[in-house]
């Protein structure tokens, strides 16, 4: 792996940061101050930040260049780094049409959709106009291995009738939130992980009942939330099924390689901005008549996480490229050891960053608090982390 950028991503990187700079950066205090008084309600400039965004072709950059026409044509090592700029300012992927769950969503739809689901579903989502949720885990069962879901897909003549109850569905409360992917079990004597299948289901589709929104921390997350929904005989027709009965466990398996760069590098984006907040924090502070930056165990904490940071920017990057070279299979062994480095490292950094600010870095003046509960989350939301070192142990342990 060449560890130099290319003289094309350093372009990129460019494009967003003086695009960051000049119209996020600004906005931020303002965009975090409307969403929290103004429940699952859109933050008024977000259009247009989002138009401006798509003139100057910063637009759904994440789709790699093997997707055609569809991508901008960036491979996912080239996207990796414009992910971690995005990353300083949690909101800020949704303006270039690269947030979660949307991304994982588009690629689904991209590698796995026929053409009537692109045309209706694929399309307007690329274009910005609508979002989409993401329905697999269940509260009465242990989510994280997926052959536990529970939620059934049956078929009656042209349509599918879908029961169960899912929670943790990320996206789901958003005002413009129109599409549903949903994984259940079409065929429950299939073999183990040739049981689950994933169907499109409108939003507004008869008997989807949200029950609740979900607080992660205390943090509603408006505008996109976390629902908790039910699925009371809902009916689709049987043309939503994507692909043929049996292959959601593969399709799930595909969604998640990219997906898990996504997540990494934005948390390493928002651990190097913990980062700096820290060091120009304790250049301004003093106590018992020195500055904090003039303390040995400041500067160990500062040394440490800029170690820890670029160990996972560079653990990330080569699972990047190995992805684009041989394949999310083959890269299975360094995506699983990202989703176990780097969520923990974002924590542990932002935790540093949190001390040095002492009560400023608890409340809404800084993003920092922002910062640990998404890499806390993540360490669950992604698969648990206990997960990943039990496949990658066993993988390791094989032969």
């Amino acid at each position: 792996m060449n560890f130099q950028y290319t003289e094309k991503s350093l372009e990129w990187q460019r494009r967003i940061d003086d695009f960051m700079q000049e119209h996020i950066f600004i906005r931020e205090k303002e965009y975090d101050a409307f969403v929290s008084q103004n429940l699952w309600t859109v933050y008024p400039e977000l259009d247009q930040l989002k138009a401006l965004a798509r003139q100057k072709g910063l637009w759904h950059l994440f789709l790699p260049k093997s997707y055609g026409d569809l991508s901008p044509g960036l491979t996912n090592l080239e996207y990796a780094p414009l992910a971690e700029l995005m990353g300083r300012v949690l909101w800020s992927s949704e303006v270039f049409n690269c947030s979660a769950p949307d991304t994982g969503n588009m690629e689904v739809l991209a590698k796995y959709g026929s053409p009537q689901q692109q045309n209706q579903w694929l399309t307007p989502l690329l274009k910005g106009e609508i979002r989409s949720a993401f329905l697999m885990t269940e509260p009465q069962v242990a989510s994280s291995d997926a052959t536990n879901i529970e939620t059934s897909i049956v078929r009656d003549g042209d349509e599918y009738v879908i029961n169960g109850r899912k929670w943790w569905s990320s996206g789901a409360m958003h005002p413009h939130c129109r599409i549903y992917i949903v994984m259940g079990k079409t065929d429950p004597s299939a073999a183990r992980h040739m049981q689950q299948s994933m169907i499109l289901v409108p939003a507004e589709t008869r008997g989807v009942k949200v029950v609740r929104p979900l607080e992660v921390y205390g943090n509603l997350e408006s505008p996109e939330g976390h629902a908790e929904i039910e699925l009371d005989n809902v009916r689709v027709p049987a043309s939503n099924l994507l692909q043929e009965e049996g292959s959601g466990f593969a399709i799930a398996q595909g969604r998640l390689g990219p997906g898990r760069i996504h997540h990494c590098m934005r948390l390493i984006g928002a651990a190097q901005r913990a980062l700096d907040l820290m060091c120009a924090r304790v250049k301004e502070r003093q106590t018992f008549g020195k500055k904090l930056s003039e303390y040995s165990s400041i500067r160990q904490d500062i040394a440490r996480s800029r170690c820890e940071i670029e160990q996972a920017r560079l653990l990330t990057l080569s699972a990047a490229d190995k992805i684009d070279r041989f394949g999310s299979k083959e890269a299975k062994d360094l995506i699983a050891m990202i989703k176990i480095v780097v969520p923990q490292m974002t924590c542990t950094v932002v935790d540093r960053a949190i001390q040095a600010h002492g009560g400023m870095g608890v409340c809404q003046d800084t993003p920092l608090w922002k910062f640990w509960t998404y890499a806390r989350a993540i360490r669950l939301a992604d698969g648990p982390d206990e997960v990943h070192m039990y496949q990658l142990g066993r993988n390791m342990t094989r032969g």
